[in-house]
């Protein structure tokens, strides 16, 4: 595998289209605000455990929500 693929998401624009701030998306998926900021900007990757339950959350696919750049 490539180790230069960078994992980005789309998790900003789900997280509006569902009209959530990131504090609510934190307290439903289980995590702080600052992670949900972190995953958004990239500095942080979620776990595989975190990302689906943020898919469950926010209704999408996993590859409608992540993807490789």
């Amino acid at each position: 595998m490539d180790d230069k693929l960078i994992l980005k998401n789309h998790l900003k624009e789900a997280r509006a289209e569902k009209k959530l701030s990131q504090t609510q998306l934190a307290e439903m998926v289980g995590v702080s605000r600052n992670t949900i900021s972190s995953i958004e900007t990239g500095q942080f990757n979620p776990t595989a455990k975190l990302a689906l339950i943020l898919c469950i959350a926010l209704d999408k696919k996993f590859e409608d929500l992540f993807y490789f750049d």
